[in-house]
């Protein structure tokens, strides 16, 4: 028998027992799995120059001699989730955001934004922001504010997040406010405009927000209204639990950006930068803006009940 058939042979079996542990058949991936795959891929990805270059040598890598005789057998596939290692990081499992959220325009505040990190300047910048709602208060019986505040996250387990460290309000499309607190405090006048029942403090999950002011700071925000909660009272959905960002699409036909980068950034820098400043006015324009929104759509109860009303003609 030929030695060099043999030792092809050989060969091969090596090579089929080195594919062993990762060779497998492989059942169609439910959307949940594609996503799942999909995440993990975008994290754990080489760069596209070293796959090119790995590729390149496993490709003129031939684990069986090419003196072997050709055979007809069935090949067994790599699992999707394996030949998509060599893809390219900008390829992606599952389907892309939403072409149409790509087309909508894009969500923010284009007024002046004040930023106030010391106690005497948050003093004085509420100050103003009071004067300018008491002015407010003549022409309207409701004045509300949008409200947000940012933190710094933790990734270590067993290790709390950092205090409210940004707090952000908003009344109208001229003036956003930005409180870096960290570094302030919180003056007693900010503590009474917080603790004012008479003024609406409005955002997405904000007795979530409410809850960490009062853990951090000790005082008890009054006034609270979440946008979700009115959101379902106008447009239905049940108990519905609306981010801003998903209102914000919802109500306004607008994309409210949330890069991971900045949300979850470091808001305890000595300085907010330009993104952050800009991120923070948004969130708290975007609140007030949707509550002006949503205040004057008709209760989703109210429409049905006079979509069921009948005409009785009656009979002569």
């Amino acid at each position: 028998m030929d030695r060099s058939w043999e030792e092809g042979k050989r060969e091969e079996e090596i090579g089929f027992r080195r594919l062993a542990s990762f060779v497998c058949e492989f059942e169609p991936l439910s959307q949940e799995d594609l996503q799942a795959i999909d995440a993990t891929l975008q994290s754990s990805l080489p760069k596209s120059t070293t796959t090119t270059t790995n590729t390149t040598n496993n490709n003129n890598k031939r684990p069986f001699s090419s003196h072997s005789p050709t055979r007809h057998r069935s090949r067994r596939h790599l699992p999707t989730s394996l030949i998509a290692l060599q893809l390219p990081r900008s390829l992606s499992f599952s389907p892309s955001p939403g072409h149409s959220k790509m087309r909508l325009p894009v969500m923010k505040f284009c007024g002046k934004i004040l930023y106030s990190r010391t106690f005497n300047d948050v003093e004085k910048a509420v100050t103003k922001f009071i004067k300018n709602i008491e002015e407010k208060k003549r022409e309207m019986m409701q004045i509300a504010i949008g409200f947000d505040i940012e933190w710094k996250p933790t990734f270590r387990r067993g290790v709390p997040p950092g205090k409210a460290a940004v707090m952000q309000i908003c009344c109208d499309t001229n003036h956003c406010h930005v409180l870096h607190l960290i570094h302030s405090g919180i003056p007693q006048n900010l503590q009474l405009l917080l603790e004012d029942p008479t003024v609406l403090k409005v955002g997405a999950g904000i007795a979530g927000d409410a809850t960490k002011v009062s853990r951090d700071y000790g005082i008890s925000i009054k006034g609270v209204e979440d946008l979700s909660f009115h959101a379902n009272q106008k447009i239905g959905g049940g108990l519905h639990k609306w981010g801003l960002a998903s209102l914000t699409e919802k109500l306004l036909s607008k994309q409210l950006m949330k890069p991971s980068k900045i949300r979850m950034g470091n808001w305890e820098t000595p300085f907010l930068s330009k993104e952050q400043l800009d991120y923070a006015a948004t969130d708290a324009f975007a609140s007030w803006f949707l509550y002006q929104t949503i205040k004057d759509l008709p209760d989703v109860q109210d429409v049905t009940d006079k979509g069921s009303e009948v005409d009785v003609v009656p009979q002569q």
